[in-house]
């Protein structure tokens, strides 16, 4: 498989302060716009959360870029899954 082959896959994000990060993780989502097919947010407003499940069409470096970038805003966790490369 090369870096430029494109994969269907899920973004998982949990934001644990929405007050602080909501603003950050729009940003970075908005920027890898292209790459998303769907988005999913559900908060949880009497703790102050929020998940959020992206599903993806892109290359493994687009996906990396766009999880590290939204791994480095405080508050927030995510992690991504990959369909297997046919």
């Amino acid at each position: 498989m090369s870096a430029t082959e494109r994969r269907l896959g899920f973004v998982g994000i949990i934001v644990e302060d929405r007050n602080r990060a909501s603003e950050a993780v729009n940003r970075v989502l908005s920027e890898h716009g292209a790459v998303i097919v769907a988005r999913l947010g559900v908060p949880h407003r009497e703790r102050g959360y929020s998940v959020i499940s992206v599903v993806v069409d892109a290359t493994t470096d687009e996906i990396g870029e766009m999880t590290g970038q939204l791994g480095m805003i405080e508050s927030v966790s995510v992690r991504s899954a990959l369909a297997k490369a046919r």
